[in-house]
């Protein structure tokens, strides 16, 4: 009897889990991602470019120990967030040519490490500019339509979740990089108001073409990434984070949060939210071993300085072999364990409105 009672029990928990894991597709049946390194799938695999990340060790943690050209690894933030809403646990790269429009209807990434808001972020390493991502976002609509019908594919472009994670490339990789023509243009407050109107410009233009439930990422403590500690130590200016680096982060960020609440006043239907894990990242940094870390100053891969990309290969010596001891993967980028922990923050203090 007792077995038949437990035999029941499992079966009804298998049946509740089943319908949660449908009522939360239901409510985002995809995941559609626009960004940089910080959410890109292996985009810049299929392009003519020198950054990327499809070789070892990048993905050693991810499934089947794949190199997949996400700046990690294993997974990256859109990833767990699909999985949070009960999708599929990753979210495919629109130029990977093993998948086709029957996977990106679940979800589907067009972000490009090392572009930004900015088009000229983008020709620093000639990846590709946000408008062509969105090129790409209006050549899958026509491909959903044509998938799944016109009425299904209104119903996924209008409930799914779009993230978009941009930004800190406009910065270190433009403004305040030695060939930068922004910096001779622009002040610093000047520049921010030039990214605030194109992010503006683009949430317009995505909500015009369907879109409603918009997440918009906040910029990391960039002073803080190993490559800024590194080069900070090298100027002469002691081997800790970049505070005005981070200080105009954190200026930015007050700026997106408020073009966020305007947004939603402004526009009919739309809900934006505004995923800010500064802070919480920032803990992370500086209180490493209060989430299970052991390094936060120097990255896994390599010396954990300055290697990223083609410098983070798995011929040097030192990369760590527990990349769950370490904040950081590159210099540029986080690990899979500190992306599971910033995303399931996110699920719990943001997305929760979108369960």
């Amino acid at each position: 009897m007792a077995y038949y009672t437990n035999f029941i029990s499992i079966i009804i928990l298998v049946q509740f889990l089943l319908l949660m894991s449908t009522t939360l597709a239901g409510k985002v049946p995809a995941i559609i991602v626009f960004g940089d390194s910080s959410v890109d799938a292996g985009n810049n695999n299929q392009i003519s470019t020198v950054l990327k990340s499809n070789f070892e060790p990048y993905g050693r943690d991810f499934y089947d120990k794949k190199p997949t050209g996400r700046f990690c690894n294993g997974r990256i933030p859109p990833d767990f967030i699909s999985e949070g809403f009960g999708l599929r646990p990753f979210v495919p790269a629109y130029l990977d040519p093993t998948y086709d429009i029957s996977d990106f209807a679940e979800g589907v990434c067009f972000a490009s490490a090392g572009t930004g808001y900015d088009n000229a972020t983008s020709d620093v390493l000639d990846v590709i500019p946000l408008w062509k991502e969105l090129e790409y976002y209006k050549e899958y609509k026509r491909n959903l339509k044509a998938y799944a019908g016109k009425k299904k594919a209104k119903y996924i472009i209008k409930e799914s979740l779009y993230i978009v994670s941009i930004g800190t490339n406009d910065f270190l990789e433009n403004y305040y990089s030695m060939q930068s023509r922004r910096a001779s243009q622009f002040t610093e407050d000047q520049f921010q108001e030039f990214l605030l109107r194109l992010a503006q410009n683009f949430v317009l233009q995505i909500y015009h073409m369907g879109a409603r439930k918009i997440s918009l990422t906040g910029l990391p403590p960039m002073g803080c990434l190993p490559l800024e500690r590194a080069t900070n130590s090298i100027s002469g200016n002691g081997d800790g984070c970049n505070e005005k680096y981070n200080n105009v982060a954190k200026h930015f960020n007050v700026m997106l949060g408020g073009l966020v609440q305007r947004l939603n006043e402004e526009l009919p239907g739309i809900r934006v939210v505004f995923a800010d894990a500064y802070n919480l990242l920032l803990q992370m940094i500086r209180k490493p071993s209060s989430y299970g870390f052991q390094v936060a100053s120097i990255a896994c891969c390599g010396t954990g300085l300055f290697e990223m990309g083609y410098l983070c290969d798995r011929l040097n010596p030192l990369t760590c072999t527990d990349a769950n001891k370490f904040v950081f993967w590159d210099a540029f980028h986080v690990t899979d364990k500190t992306n599971l922990i910033i995303s399931d923050f996110l699920m719990k203090h943001v997305f929760q409105q979108f369960l």
